[in-house]
């Protein structure tokens, strides 16, 4: 790898990642531009790698976008988001229910158990959990909740944590359970919940999801043709097609930061990395 290589961070959530960044660096490279990967377990390591210069933008997480954001706030530096998929903008949860349970209203879930997916996801967790705290219902005050914490670290990039509360639900282990929209209607279409069981209590407003994130030292001229490529890629193209579908978008689209409002919140009500970005910073 030369020094001037263009490095990404990303992490491994699934063995498909390897199989992503392989296929973006052989495009890239037939577009003349030296890319190459690194891969982390774990959003959190991924941050602090980014804080110790050892690649130069990631690809994060909603949660790993706010933690670095602070932490490069609380050093005087500056994070900036770049570019997304179309499929990371205008998203929501959904609370669950049975649709025989009785269930009317938000309310009603006081005093039940509600699913959830890994602690640290943002779209089944603790967007979620704001969204009912903001109808007046703390969690584990008016209501238990149960996390499914398929490997904490991911921010909840792994669909097994949403899928196993979806099965809590359709058994009765649980009243309620929190899922991104997107799954709700997958596990429908796969029979984790079957067709016409289930029926949505409530829905969160919109919000946004993963984001390419550089800092201040980004040698900027390369992220702008790193940017400038990915904006050009076309589902049209055979050869790109199979890669946008396998990292789940048809069109990459400029990095926004105003979707992640309701996550700030949720990090702010429920203190979930105060004490990461502390250490960090």
């Amino acid at each position: 790898m030369s020094k001037d290589t263009f490095l990404l961070g990303a992490v491994a959530y699934d063995p498909k990642v390897v199989t992503i960044w392989d296929g973006f660096k052989e495009w890239l490279a037939s577009h003349d531009f030296d890319f190459d990967y690194v891969l982390f377990s774990n959003y959190e390591r991924q941050v602090e790698a980014h804080f110790q210069n050892a690649f130069h933008v990631a690809w994060n997480s909603p949660l790993a976008w706010i933690q670095t954001e602070r932490i490069a706030q609380a050093k005087g530096l500056k994070a900036t988001g770049f570019c997304m998929r179309d499929t990371d903008q205008d998203l929501t949860s959904v609370v669950v229910v049975r649709a025989d349970s009785g269930i009317e209203n938000i309310r009603d879930l006081k005093g039940k158990t509600v699913a959830l997916g890994a602690a640290d996801s943002p779209q089944a967790t603790l967007i979620p959990l704001n969204h009912l705290a903001q109808h007046e219902l703390e969690p584990h005050q008016d209501f238990e909740v149960k996390y499914f914490d398929v490997l904490v670290g991911k921010h909840g990039d792994h669909i097994g944590g949403e899928r196993d509360a979806a099965k809590a639900l359709n058994s009765g282990e649980v009243d309620a359970a929190c899922m991104i929209d997107g799954n709700h209607l997958l596990f429908g279409q796969e029979g984790t919940l079957p067709a016409g069981s289930t029926k949505i209590l409530a829905r969160t407003e919109a919000y946004d999801h993963c984001i390419f994130t550089m800092l201040d030292n980004a040698p900027m001229a390369q992220v702008e043709r790193f940017n400038s490529l990915l904006l050009s890629m076309s589902y049209d193209d055979p050869t790109v097609r199979p890669l946008l579908d396998l990292e789940g978008l048809k069109v990459w689209r400029q990095g926004r930061t105003q979707g992640f409002a309701q996550l700030n919140a949720a990090c702010d009500r429920f203190g979930s990395i105060q004490d990461f970005v502390e250490r960090v910073a």
